[in-house]
């Protein structure tokens, strides 16, 4: 005889004729539910025999110390970064993160994940989305759990509260830069489109030159990698260099500075470069690389504080944290 798999959340909410987010929101006692919807799912849960197992004992000792995080599956420096900041936040602040992954998130997938951090026990979630499926999905789909998601760019909505690294402000002090160094041709080496940090670093760049009331360069549009960096800066060979250069990442950035060295081209005399991230290669190499710094560390820190600040059912404080340009030997005044 086949053993039957135990009843799950989702079984009750079928029988009881409710949502999942209700059923969750019974066991976890919470808010928002008639004394008759409660009693029907408290019946239906004795009916069928459900066991809330992490939930139970979460009820129990009144807290589980536990989070959920849903992060894209890229191994982006980014995003990894990002990930390891927010998980070691969660341990300063004594709680586990239960880590779900995802290269391609469709509606169903995170609601069917939202739903086992439910019935985990889990007391919020952060959501880690460098791109934009990622963002739109979790925008669509209701949890019945506080919700954090780190997200350039994007708007807070009710029940979804979204912070970030000011990567717009980023972009404008690596442009604001060059131009204060003197330079008018500033061209700009974007990261893919389907990132919203490539978005809003795009966006930035524009904003700082028209803001100095300079008109926006050259575009290059790469894939975030140093090889494409590199074949971006063989095209700006054959097309012709402009004096200074903004580039989306670190990565591309050291791919651009082999493609015009080996031209035998001088930086910063010839051409001044700029990147972001400021990862562990962009000291090292030669020469040493102007950037932006992300602070992930920070970032973690705070977004751990707004979850538990939202767990709490206390104000919390979203405003973005700020870059900073670190200025090496990559950039100098344009050759008379």
């Amino acid at each position: 005889m086949p053993e039957t798999r135990p009843p799950s959340l989702k079984d009750v909410a079928r029988a009881a004729g409710v949502s999942y987010q209700t059923v969750s929101r019974v066991i976890n006692d919470g808010p928002r539910v008639s004394s008759d919807t409660r009693r029907r799912v408290l019946e239906v849960i004795a009916e069928l025999g459900y066991r809330r197992n992490d939930a139970a004992r979460a009820l129990k000792t009144s807290r589980s110390r536990t989070i959920g995080v849903i992060a894209d599956a890229s191994p982006r420096y980014g995003p990894v970064s990002t990930l390891t900041a927010v998980e070691s936040a969660a341990r300063s602040a004594g709680y586990t993160a239960l880590v779900a992954t995802m290269d391609r998130p469709d509606p169903e997938l995170v609601a069917d994940t939202f739903r086992d951090f439910a019935e985990r026990g889990v007391e919020g979630v952060v959501v880690i989305a460098p791109r934009v499926p990622m963002a739109q999905v979790a925008q669509e789909v209701p949890a019945d759990l506080p919700v954090v998601m780190l997200a350039p760019g994007r708007a807070s909505q009710p029940g979804l509260t979204v912070f970030f690294e000011d990567q717009q402000l980023g972009a404008r002090l690596a442009v604001r830069h060059l131009v204060e160094a003197g330079h008018v041709d500033v061209a700009h080496v974007a990261g893919s489109q389907e990132w919203l940090d490539g978005q809003v670093r795009l966006a930035g760049w524009r904003a700082e030159l028209e803001a100095h009331r300079l008109t926006p360069g050259r575009v290059w549009f790469g894939d975030w990698s140093g090889e494409s960096g590199y074949e971006i800066g063989r095209q700006m060979l054959s097309t012709g260099l402009p004096s200074a250069v903004f580039v989306a990442s670190d990565l591309m950035a050291l791919g651009l500075l082999r493609a015009v060295h080996e031209a035998g081209v001088s930086v910063p005399r010839d051409l001044s470069v700029v990147g972001f991230d400021d990862n562990e290669f962009a000291p090292q190499v030669f020469p040493p690389l102007t950037t932006v710094r992300q602070s992930f560390s920070t970032v973690g820190r705070r977004c751990m504080e707004i979850l538990l600040s939202l767990m709490e059912g206390e104000p919390v404080d979203t405003r973005p944290v700020a870059p900073a340009l670190v200025v090496r030997s990559s950039t100098a005044a344009p050759r008379a």
